[in-house]
């Protein structure tokens, strides 16, 4: 008996030992249950960026759909097939789970801070603005890749079937949000500073680029509704970048490494090389990009056939500049903004300048940013087939915006849908059900399984083609 007294004793010792210490057992010190609010915007930015660098197949084709390059060995994705490796669920995955949602959080985080002092207390307020607009941003971008999308009741734990939304009713939501968020920011208080991974915390270009924002969604209402596209690109221009400013995610390079080097050189695969589509439109315009945009193969250039299994070695590479960790990926920027205005001014909007001037500003923008000279781009506007023409302002402005966008795949996507130039190349084996090139992505396979009943009224609300690919989006009148 005295035995069992003793091993009770002993086992109780232990129970009230491990309850005093619970907490510590249970808690992972190397994973904070909080995290501060900058660190989760600073993580969101850098997932943001990397989706838009990435040249992975499962998550970024844009880089291929718009015909910038094309695939060696494996052309699944340089012809449409977007279902195999079911990239519309991860494009939907990383928008919502892996950049809204820590959007979302740093938002809370830093809403419960609690601040003294006009300088915290305005800095705060810079922050939450600031969140906002990069929010806005990935909006934008679901919109573009699939129309209507979940939107009001998104982003919510307690609703895992959320309906979805209008993509008009989103993208007029978004330029209101854009001008509440503008107006609340302050140039004369800080905001992340070190930990804004985009602008160094810098307010005053935070201004710029949601006024740029603004801009960038009207333009592709401009056929929907022209008067208010106007307007709001009226208001927006004297607040927006101008050539030369940019929002940018720069990589440090190691572990933080460009996802285009991650994808072309880390990994020790050669997948990709330029696409004769923007080869060809180059070469035929002499223009003096190309060092900056390919390699030379046989002192020329020459860029695999679209769509084609096409064989390494056998073609200009793209240029080993961009192929480096520490490449920076351009978000939005002054050339873009530019190029915009030069298309509101044809459309005839009340913007300050004429489509010439902002077109050769565009242009000239571009070729600084990518390390040529004025004189370089001045000779390349006086080329006929390069000089701005009113009767041809859509297939100059098209032609030359998406060439300048080069690597920036949705950016070069978007403006071929809205003015249909160039004209791209089809490849042999399309899986668009019309057999051209993408105007939307279809909206995730989970979708139809998890979420059905919101995803069949989408589909059909979407147009009357339904969920395809060959769908055109509400802004991509013609």
């Amino acid at each position: 008996m005295k035995r069992i007294y003793i091993v009770l004793i002993v086992l109780i010792g232990i129970t009230v030992s491990c309850t005093e210490k619970y907490e510590d057992f249970n808690t992972d010190q190397k994973n904070p249950t909080e995290v501060p609010g900058d660190y989760l915007f600073a993580n969101a930015q850098k997932a943001l960026g990397d989706q838009v660098a990435s040249a992975n197949v499962n998550l970024n084709i844009l880089k291929l759909v718009s015909q910038y390059w094309t695939e060696t060995t494996y052309t699944d994705e340089s012809n449409y097939d977007i279902i195999n490796r079911t990239i519309p669920d991860l494009v939907f995955r990383t928008y919502y789970r892996d950049i809204l949602n820590d959007l979302r959080d740093a938002k809370k985080a830093i809403t419960a801070e609690e601040v003294a002092g006009e300088d915290a207390i305005n800095a705060k307020a810079n922050r939450l603005q600031i969140i906002e607009l990069v929010e806005i941003y990935c909006w934008n971008e679901l919109v573009d890749y699939f129309g209507n999308i979940p939107y009001t009741q998104a982003l919510d734990i307690n609703n895992i079937s959320p309906a979805y939304d209008d993509a008009l009713t989103i993208y007029k939501d978004l330029i209101s949000r854009l001008d509440a968020a503008v107006a609340g920011l302050d140039a004369g208080f800080g905001s992340f500073g070190s930990n804004d991974l985009y602008m160094g915390g810098d307010v005053s270009l935070w201004i710029k680029f949601g006024n740029s924002m603004k801009i960038k969604l009207a333009i592709n209402l401009s056929d929907v509704d022209a008067t208010y596209a106007g307007t709001v690109i009226k208001n927006a221009e004297a607040g927006a970048f101008a050539p030369g400013e940019i929002c940018e995610i720069v990589y440090p390079g190691g572990a933080n490494s460009n996802q285009i080097y991650v994808d072309l050189v880390q990994s020790g695969r050669h997948d990709f090389v330029p696409a004769n589509t923007i080869v060809d439109i180059m070469n035929t315009l002499n223009d003096p990009r190309r060092p900056a945009y390919f390699t030379l193969y046989e002192g020329a250039y020459i860029g695999g056939i679209y769509g084609e299994s096409n064989n390494f070695s056998s073609y200009s590479h793209i240029a080993d500049a961009i192929q480096e960790p520490d490449y920076p990926m351009t978000l939005l920027d002054g050339t873009e903004t530019a190029f915009y205005l030069a298309e509101a001014a044809a459309r005839g909007f009340d913007v300050a300048g004429t489509a010439e001037s902002y077109y050769n500003s565009a242009v000239s923008s571009s070729f600084l940013f990518w390390g040529l000279s004025q004189s370089d781009a001045d000779g390349y506007l006086a080329n006929p087939d390069v000089a701005y023409s009113a009767a041809d302002w859509k297939e100059l402005i098209g032609t030359q915006a998406w060439l300048a966008y080069y690597v920036r795949g949705m950016q070069g996507w978007t403006s071929w849908r809205r003015l249909d130039f160039p004209v791209l190349n089809l490849p042999p084996a399309p899986e668009t059900e019309d057999g051209q090139v993408p105007k939307r992505f279809t909206y995730p396979i989970n979708e139809q399984t998890l979420n059905a009943t919101n995803y069949y009224q989408a589909a059909d609300a979407i147009g009357p083609l339904g969920d395809v690919m060959h769908q055109k989006l509400f802004w991509d009148k013609f």
